[in-house]
């Protein structure tokens, strides 16, 4: 029913190792996608399943992890292979055992992130477009970081909720804002760090031994407190893991502002997927913004 059979064929063949699925086990939390648990009775791996037309996501998911791991700086679920068929697109990964509600090393977390936060490009965005949650997140190359966030995160949000019917008094507010957008920046000067780019409580956990591991990425080069400002929007981090952080990566003045800056694209973007209910909070973040400015 899931395609089993071709997935089978396509994990024996990427890993040289047969492999059919005897069982394959329901994994739940996850809102875009169907999760399993697939074993051979000796091999298990993690399997995310969606409709034939996801495939580029799941392609994409796969690039951003490799991307991670390549930083030696912290864990993430490998890829195995991902596909599609007529029936499914699917992403396999290593199979970890996770406990999301250990409390785990949260020290190490913030150690570890702000490692790969000195990760850097040469520029701001990505070799390839994603996804944030189901919407498509450009990362179109570019060396100015504000320009890069009003027209790729915050420009290309409101267009959308433009298109969803959200307009008036939400247009008019957020094309003050993004006219405004580099006031916010006068005093930094973003590196484009390695980001995780959708750092929120249900995307990281620890392994076995406490060690985090991070997945379900959406990820960019971009400035590293876009990361660290999400962690702040639905809460779920510890405070050693901010003790962490800032010991070994202080953040810049200004900061506690910009956050907001940053969590509107999420906020933006939550608009966008779920509808109504987070216009509120949409235009308030937006008006408290607009009175920063001198």
């Amino acid at each position: 029913m899931h395609a089993w059979h071709d997935i089978s064929a396509q994990i024996s063949a990427v890993t040289n190792a047969h492999f059919t699925v005897k069982e394959s086990r329901p994994i739940g939390g996850g809102c875009i996608n169907q999760t399993y648990c697939i074993t051979d009775g000796a091999q298990r791996f993690f399997v995310k399943l969606n409709t034939p037309g996801n495939f580029l996501m799941f392609e994409a998911e796969a690039a951003g992890l490799v991307e991670i791991h390549r930083s030696e700086t912290l864990r993430v679920p490998l890829p195995i292979c991902y596909g599609q068929n007529d029936q499914a697109a699917w992403l396999v990964l290593e199979y970890l055992d996770l406990n999301s509600g250990m409390r785990g090393k949260a020290a190490d977390l913030g150690k570890q992130l702000a490692a790969m936060h000195r990760t850097t490009s040469k520029q701001f965005g990505w070799v390839r477009d994603n996804t944030i949650g189901q919407t498509l997140q450009i990362n179109m190359p570019s060396s100015d970081w504000v320009n890069f966030w009003r027209t790729q995160r915050l420009g290309f949000q409101l267009d959308l909720a433009k298109t969803n019917g959200h307009n008036g008094k939400l247009q008019k507010l957020g094309e003050q804002l993004l006219i405004n957008l580099d006031k916010f920046f006068s005093d930094a000067s973003p590196l484009p760090a390695l980001l995780h780019g959708d750092l929120w409580s249900g995307n990281y956990a620890y392994d076995a031994n406490g060690n985090p591991v991070l997945f379900d990425p959406a990820v960019y080069y971009g400035d590293r407190e876009a990361d660290i400002a999400m962690t702040e929007l639905f809460g779920g981090f510890l405070t050693d893991f901010y003790s962490a952080y800032r010991y070994d990566y202080p953040l810049d003045s200004g900061y506690n502002i910009r956050k907001l800056v940053y969590n509107l694209y999420h906020i933006l973007n939550h608009l966008n997927l779920f509808g109504s209910s987070y216009r509120h909070q949409t235009e308030q973040t937006i008006n408290t913004l607009l009175a920063e400015i001198h």
